[in-house]
């Protein structure tokens, strides 16, 4: 990304631009290294790829780096995710070995870097044990945990807590996963990049384009899901839900994804989902390249109606985008969509296919309502979930972190 934040004076305003110009003047030159499993797919990383170049635009030494592993590395990290959602099973003592012993391999290659660092951000399960690695650090850690732990399986968090506690801060999205810890905790929510090649605007001609590439019918209402096949996005539920809207209205789905490379239960999941629509030619099930952003962007653009069905969701930018995209979008009641989704305002928050069907019904024989939703939701990804308020809100951060301030703090 080779963007200035001065590129976003027109979206968010000049004094929006020149208070992140003071905060950067005050941490100019500090070393800030964020570390993740992956470079390409789920959010955790298209955030990554616009804030390190921002951070860097306003004076900081910031750098990414993306912690390596074998098949088993990751299938264990996936379990992990699992069971901090909520799901009941049990990780071997081999799995948690393999677990430390990937990390340790990681750590070699980046020591030089990890001990120098100013702040190192740790996101997520998967490198979590790097801090225990580093008995000579110089700076700050903290541990940015994305998904909802609001009500994990219990053994899960129990032995990744011991990996978590040395950390000097954590990072949450909403204080529903909040965990007692001996560190201060902050609220962080995420965001999108409104000029990236999944948020810009699109001409009608590249509407038109994709429409016709996967062979989708103007005449008819289009329903849209875009997400990792996994089970915690229901795509299972989002067929149920289309079969009981397609008793009455002649509507059309769309199931648009891709995997991650930390991800090893995706295909299995996609199989699960092409089974379970049973060569319906009105269900399009989309497996998309990493880069496909702009083809993502067209499919919210070309939807009626945006669904992000999820049963465990950290945040869910898909949802954000939808809105962004003057979308209502109808989300599962859960996690990080209860941020965005407000009912009868920005969309419908369900539990099950049948609501889903109800409110997906409801949308589209409402045309009016439904064009007064979208642009309100528009309006509150404006005021809320945009990357320069996310930006604000990490350096603010560092700032409190670096100045050794005493006082306990608890951010919203």
């Amino acid at each position: 990304m080779g963007r200035k934040l001065e590129a976003y004076e027109g979206i968010v305003g000049t004094a929006v631009i020149r208070q992140l110009r003071q905060l950067g003047d005050k941490l100019a030159g500090k070393r800030v290294v964020h570390v993740n499993s992956t470079r390409e797919g789920g959010g955790v990383a298209e955030i990554l790829a616009w804030m390190v170049p921002l951070m860097e635009d306003l004076g900081l030494d910031a750098r990414w780096e993306v912690i390596t592993g074998s098949g088993d590395f990751f299938s264990v990290t996936k379990s992990i995710h699992n069971g901090l959602q909520g799901f009941p099973l049990t990780i071997s003592s081999a799995g948690w070995q393999t677990y430390q012993d990937v990390n340790a391999v990681n750590f070699e290659r980046m020591r030089p870097l990890l001990e120098d660092a100013d702040v190192v951000i740790i996101h997520d399960p998967q490198p979590a044990p790097l801090l225990n690695l580093c008995s000579d650090r110089k700076g700050k850690w903290i541990w940015r945990g994305h998904i909802d732990i609001s009500h994990p399986f219990r053994p899960t968090w129990k032995a990744l807590k011991n990996f978590i506690v040395g950390y000097d801060a954590s990072i949450f999205s909403m204080c529903q996963f909040a965990k007692t810890l001996p560190h201060q905790q902050f609220l962080i929510a995420p965001s999108i990049d409104p000029l990236s090649d999944k948020n810009c605007d699109l001409d009608i001609h590249e509407l038109e384009e994709v429409r016709a590439r996967f062979g989708l019918d103007p005449t008819r209402p289009l329903v849209v899901q875009i997400s990792r096949f996994d089970r915690f996005k229901d795509p299972i539920g989002v067929i149920e839900a289309y079969r009981l809207v397609r008793r009455v209205i002649p509507v059309q789905l769309v199931l648009a994804g891709g995997g991650a490379t930390d991800d090893p239960e995706g295909k299995a999941m996609l199989n699960d989902v092409l089974e379970a629509a049973a060569g319906d030619p009105d269900i399009h099930v989309l497996l998309l390249p990493p880069d496909a952003h702009r083809t993502i962007n067209a499919l919210q653009r070309l939807a009626d109606v945006v669904i992000q069905k999820s049963t465990r969701e950290g945040f869910g930018l898909t949802v954000t985008e939808g809105l962004w995209k003057g979308k209502p979008v109808i989300g599962g009641d859960v996690g990080g969509i209860r941020s965005q989704v407000v009912n009868y305002h920005t969309g419908f928050l369900v539990n099950t296919p049948e609501g889903a069907a109800h409110r997906i019904r409801f949308l589209l024989h409402h045309a009016e309502l439904r064009n007064n939703m979208g642009m309100k939701a528009q309006e509150y990804v404006r005021e809320h979930f945009l990357l320069t308020r996310h930006l604000r809100e990490y350096l603010t951060l560092f700032h409190q972190l670096l100045s050794k301030r005493e006082e306990k703090m608890f951010y919203v």
